[in-house]
Parts: structure tokens; sequence; C-alpha cells
């Protein structure tokens, strides 16, 4: 059967962009300083030990919907992967076709940040985003039920920064974005350095519940956005931690500043956290890219690559200036979504506020 037509990020990517050299774990790759936490069977034991405990209510009927999706999509990723990207792609064709508000923001936004392009160039970009997306979903199952299928597909640069700033006894904060890889981007990641996570709950208790619970065999900690309380100690005690801060969530905690060209309400929490924590070891803002690099028909055998980039700390962050502080944040996570646009969740409403509320762009 043909495959989905593509969008080929490669005609389109600046060479500055793409992938520095890199690394893959193994015996000889960069070990953190002494004192460093490492992926140990104890770490992962924590990890494992702080999930949310099944309620009763879960077995009533407004949740029966799910039960059933759950039952009929977890036992696909017991397939081999080829399939389950097959599957994946599948998938997002039909999100594609049946999503219409979801296809009709990721056109809207696609429009903003690529004027340039010519219209049916930006639809085969949107229709690829919901094949990553499909193809997300498939690796973010396996992520938290079968991540050992990862073993040796990942490759890291910049991972030098991290240790040095670990030598120097400060945190880190991992600026990410939102790609379509969602939770398989933290996996591998795990495979040279434990991490705790940011994150917003659900409002569904029956898909939180199953989300956190997932997550809880990557991360070492999970941190609700609004518990600062487990933030600072995370901060205190050295650890990496992982936050987003590419979505919009309006102007009462961030400022209007350019994204792909375009005036974006953009949050400012990296900033008060950069100023958390021993001030005489700051915690360190960095930020991570997450690349699938696989064809689009996996041949027999062949598994697919997955590369991490991690940037050189952030200058001068943060400083007396929000905007310009926002604005870097903004670049530097702009630069690295433009690697490959598709694998980037175009389909949230990241322009959906102006200086004075909210804007009318997707009605």
């Amino acid at each position: 059967m043909k495959a989905p037509e593509q969008y080929d990020p490669s005609k389109h990517s600046s060479k500055d962009s793409m992938p520095s050299p890199s690394i893959q774990p193994s015996a000889k790759s960069p070990a953190l300083p002494a004192g460093t936490p490492t992926i140990t069977q104890t770490h992962k034991r924590t990890a494992q030990a702080d999930k949310k405990p099944f309620q009763w209510q879960f077995l009533s009927p407004k949740y029966w919907g799910i039960w059933l999706l759950l039952a009929l999509v977890l036992p696909l990723i017991y397939l081999p992967l080829r399939y389950q990207f097959w599957l994946g792609r599948k998938l997002g064709v039909l999100l594609y076709k049946i999503a219409g508000s979801r296809r009709r923001d990721t056109l809207i936004n696609l429009k903003l940040a690529f004027p340039e392009k010519p219209e049916v160039e930006r639809e085969l970009m949107a229709k690829q985003v919901f094949v990553n997306q499909g193809i997300g979903v498939f690796e973010t199952l396996c992520a938290w039920f079968r991540p050992n299928v990862f073993t040796r597909t990942v490759s890291i640069s910049g991972l030098q920064h991290l240790v040095n700033a670990q030598k120097e006894g400060r945190p880190v904060i991992l600026l990410g974005a939102h790609y379509t890889m969602l939770d398989l981007g933290g996996m591998l990641c795990t495979q040279f350095f434990p991490m705790d996570g940011m994150y917003r709950p659900q409002n569904n208790a029956l898909l939180d519940w199953f989300v956190y619970n997932g997550r809880s065999t990557i991360l070492g900690k999970q941190i609700a956005s609004r518990d600062m309380r487990s933030f600072v100690s995370s901060i205190k005690e050295k650890h990496v931690i992982w936050y987003s801060p590419d979505q919009d969530y309006g102007l009462k905690q961030g400022v209007m500043a350019p994204f792909f060209g375009v005036p974006a309400a953009t949050i400012t929490a990296s900033r008060r956290m950069a100023k958390l924590g021993d001030k005489t070891h700051p915690p360190a803002l960095m930020a991570l890219h997450t690349y699938r690099q696989t064809p689009d028909n996996l041949p027999k055998g062949k598994r697919p690559h997955y590369h991490l980039t991690i940037t050189p700390e952030l200058s001068n962050y943060p400083s007396n200036d929000e905007v310009a502080d926002a604005t870097q944040v903004n670049e530097v996570l702009e630069g690295l979504i433009r690697i490959d646009p598709t694998q980037w969740m175009w389909f949230h409403r990241r322009f959906k506020h102006g200086p004075t509320g909210r804007t009318d762009i997707y009605k």
C-alpha cells in the first residue's frame, strides 16, 4: 500500500539547524561527574513507586470509552516498530481528515509562521504534522510500557553543556517543546541522565491517572505546574528538570514576544525559575530538542533513529528585561523547531492571545 505523501524537511531546513556531531549511549559515552545522580535500579524503583492509586470511580460508565480505546490500542505496541509506524501514519492521515478544527488551526498557524511558503506546501506540512503525531502515539506508549525496544536507537549532541553545569554544582532546567515524539524524548534522555519533569494535570481523571503513571517509569519526579514547593526541592537537590514553555497561556504570567515572526503570548516562568535556589550556583537553562530520524518506510530489520540536542546555556539570562528574555527563549526554540517543523505540535492555538486579550484569528 502506498505511504502517505510526506513533507521533506531536508529540502527546506537550514544546514545550520541540523544536529551536530553526536554520541550514543555506550561504555565510551562521557560519564556524569562524581556525585551526580545516575540512572540506577534505585532511581527507577523510586520513579515507579511514585504512582497515583487506582480509583474505583474509573470503572463507572463515563470512562468505558477510554477503557475500550486502551484495550484496542495497547496490544498493538507489541508489534514490530515498522508496523507500529505504519499504523501511526494511517492514524495521522485519519485524524487529519476528521479533526476539522485541529486541521484548520494547524493550517492557520503554518500560514502565520511560514507566509513565504506556497499554500500547497503548507498543506503538505500540516498533513505531515498529523502523521508524525500518529506515530508519536505509539512511540509514547512504547516509552511507558516497552522502553527496551528503543535500546541503542539514540544519539545526543551537547551533553557536555549539561555535564559541565552539574560539575559546577548547578541544577539544570531543560527548556523543551511539545514535539510529536511526546514522552519518548524524555525516556531517551534518561539513557544519558535522570531528570524530573513539569506537567499540567489532565482534566479527565482517568487519563490523568494513566498518563501520570506511564510517565512515572521515565521521570524521577513529576512536578505539577503550580507545585512550586516540589520544583524548589528539585532545584535544591541539583536535579535536571524538563520544562516546556512553548504554549500560549495568556498574559497573566507572560509577555508578548515574537515567535516565528508573529507576536505571541510567551510565559515568563522560566526566568523566575532561573532565580531560585543557591545564588552562588544558580540553575543553568538550556534548550532540549528531540528529533526523529527515520525513513517513511522502515525496511525489515531496520530500526528508527532518534537524536537529542542540548544547546549551550542561555547567555545573560535572566536579564532585567522580561520581553528580551522571552524573545531569547522563543528564538532558541524556533531555531530547533525549524530542524523539522512538522515534528512540532502546530495544532495547538499558539497565537490565540494578543496584547489586549484573545484574538479572533482561529474563528
